[in-house]
Parts: C-alpha cells; structure tokens; sequence
C-alpha cells in the first residue's frame, strides 16, 4: 500500500534541524509529517512516568507495546496527558537514545510508523526513515552538521524556553549520543545508500528547504 505513496525520508544526528526542515517540506508539498523522534520520545517518557530501568530491555519493550499516542491539532496526548512540552525535556532528550537501541522497542514502534504514510504524501524525519522503515522512498536526505553547531542549536532552543543550558556538555552529550546511535546493533544511525548527503553547518533554514524541495522535484 505505502509503496504508491509518495515518501521523503529524512535522517540525521541528533539537533541536525531534520525536524524543522521535515516539516517545513511537508507544509511547502501538503504531505503529511511524521516525526519518528517523537514517537521514541514517548516511549522514554512512559518509561521514566513508570519508573522502568532503562537497561531492562524487557520491560520496556513491554512497556512500547502498550502505548496509544493520540496526535490532535498539534498536540500529543498519552493515556489522556498532553505531553506535548514533556517529551521535549532533556532528561527525556538525554534517555531517548537510550531506549532506542532496544530492538523490541524499535520493533513496536515500527508499525507506528509505517502507518503514517498516507496520501497525498509524508515526510517522514528519524534516525532509520530511509534505511528501515521507508528503504523504496524516491527522495532520501541524510542531514548533518557539526556536534558544536548542533549543540548551539540546541542550547539556543534551551534559552527560548527558559531552561538552563550548559553548551559544552550539550556537545558532549551529542556527541556520546552520536557514538551510541551510530554503533547500536539495531538500524545504526547512517546515511542510506542512495540518501543524499547535506551538511547544515553553515545554512540556513530556508536555504536548507529549498535544496531539499529542489531534489525532490529531480525525483518525482
């Protein structure tokens, strides 16, 4: 069924902008948006809600299985709770990496995914979009950019919403997340083999928005 809808994944590293660039393309094209980082990020806030180890592989797999998230005019709700703010925390952004290298929590979460690709279209943004969940996408773009810009990126977004930041272990915890998601025996973080590659580093949003819708009218 997916394999006539039209599909642009979009990968990279942790805070390498593929969540504001995804939705941005899906607003330009009227396709749907799918932010697969969201769906990990709930299954970690359900499990530190519920006080679950996050070395205990089992029970969070359990645990995904298990959950419903309802998204509704912008908003996430789980088990009735809007979590839209919470699954944005950096305890959560610190966790998730953690909770993704679990296979069974991967497995669950999967499905979920899959499901999200409907007419007329979906951009979908992640870790493994175009190399496991949508391998036969016509546009894949694997976006990167340095740790140190990705981490002012992030301690930026940090200082917006009032929270306190420390840029140099933001850069380290980037880069411990980079090395975790890259080495993880289940769907490693890396570019597919026809995904192409563009390094944010030194653009802007809007620049990085149009390179990309570029590539997919050579697509289509």
């Amino acid at each position: 069924m997916t394999d006539s809808i039209p599909v642009i994944a979009i990968d990279g590293p942790a805070a390498s902008g593929k969540g504001t660039i995804a939705a941005r393309v899906a607003e330009a094209l009227g396709f749907y948006y799918l932010d697969s980082g969201a769906l990990y990020r709930i299954a970690t806030l359900n499990a530190l809600q519920k006080g679950i180890c996050l070395d205990d592989a089992e029970a969070l797999t359990v645990a995904t299985q298990k959950i419903a998230p309802i998204f509704k005019e912008g908003r996430i709700f789980l088990e009735g709770q809007d979590v839209t703010t919470a699954i944005r925390a950096e305890e959560v952004s610190a966790a998730t990496s953690r909770v993704a290298v679990v296979p069974g929590v991967r497995a669950a979460l999967f499905e979920l995914q899959k499901d999200a690709a409907q007419l007329p279209g979906l951009v979908a943004d992640g870790r493994d979009m175009g190399t496991v969940v949508f391998p036969d996408a016509p546009l894949k773009v694997f976006l990167t950019a340095t740790a140190r810009v990705r981490a002012e990126r992030r301690y930026r977004q940090l200082l917006e919403r009032g929270e306190e930041a420390d840029l140099a272990a933001l850069t380290a915890d980037l880069e411990e997340r980079d090395r975790r998601d890259s080495k993880r025996a289940t769907a490693p973080l890396k570019p597919a083999e026809d995904a192409r590659d563009l390094d944010t580093s030194e653009m802007g949003i809007e620049e990085v928005v149009k390179k990309v819708l570029s590539w997919w009218d050579e697509a289509r």
